[in-house]
């Protein structure tokens, strides 16, 4: 039974709508969603309602739970003040323009979904806004997966699509107990575990405007990084339209790199 893993939407009806299509054609029993249906881009409601409609088993993202919770960001999340008066801009437009019935759908949403021996996480099983990018090392890697219990994670959030397995995996724990002298050790070898990032539906950042997603077997373990071109030029035009800021429809056009994050991808930001 193949699967597809969708990721960060953000509010980019075009592209989801292709995305959908595209994984039609390809015969996927499952769908499955990473999260970020919202921020950024100018149609939320309709996103929410799609993946609502369909009823696509779906975590939430950090976009979801700043919609919810309340912008979750600190003077460490972004490279330049003009940067954080962008993020801070969509928060508040993004925030007035969903529906009660979106809002209630983005609050109901669980922050990790296990299905056999998969799970699926926006940022990592830590928290949706901690980024599990495909350099980060190997111990903090192997520690996330195996935190699930599973032994591959679906995760999204950096925006750019990866696959990263992770061999002969060795955790060496020392524990010292209270009124004992010696040291207990325990090892625990891994059988092979793997991270795979969906990229994103929504705002691309791998250097082209293809929106990306995953179809993913479990039964042969085989990964297909899909890319689907759509209209990115209407969605761009609704941003402006919209009155979000045109950098977005910018960056959105080229499919560059803009993300708003600390220099330590693990750092979690605190209200």
């Amino acid at each position: 039974m193949k699967i597809a893993v969708i990721s960060c939407i953000h509010g980019n009806y075009e592209a989801l709508n292709a995305v959908l299509s595209d994984i039609d054609d390809h015969k996927v029993e499952q769908i499955y969603c990473l999260g970020d249906l919202v921020g950024y881009g100018p149609h939320p409601n309709a996103v929410v309602e799609m993946v609502r409609s369909l009823n696509i088993p779906t975590v939430q993202g950090c976009w979801d739970e700043d919609i919810i919770e309340g912008l979750n960001a600190c003077e460490c999340s972004y490279p330049s003040i003009l940067a954080e008066q962008r993020g801070k801009l969509a928060h508040t437009w993004t925030d007035q323009e969903i529906h009660p019935e979106t809002r209630e759908f983005l609050a109901q949403l669980p922050m990790t979904l296990r299905v056999d021996n998969l799970a699926f996480v926006h940022g990592s099983p830590n928290n949706q806004h901690e980024y599990l990018l495909p350099e980060i090392d190997a111990f903090t890697a192997m520690e996330r997966v195996l935190g699930t219990g599973a032994d591959v994670l679906f995760c999204g959030h950096t925006h750019v699509p990866y696959v990263r397995d992770l061999s002969d995996g060795l955790v060496k724990v020392q524990v010292k107990r209270s009124g004992v002298s010696e040291t207990a050790t325990q090892i625990h070898v891994a059988p092979l575990k793997r991270i795979i990032n969906a990229g994103s539906v929504g705002e691309p950042r791998h250097g082209r405007p293809n929106a990306t997603y995953v179809i993913y077997d479990p039964e042969s373990a085989e990964v297909k990084l899909r890319e689907v071109e759509y209209d990115y030029p209407k969605t761009c035009a609704a941003i402006i339209d919209k009155g979000l800021p045109a950098i977005f429809a910018w960056r959105l056009a080229r499919g560059l790199e803009y993300a708003e994050r600390a220099e330590d991808p693990t750092h979690i930001c605190e209200r």
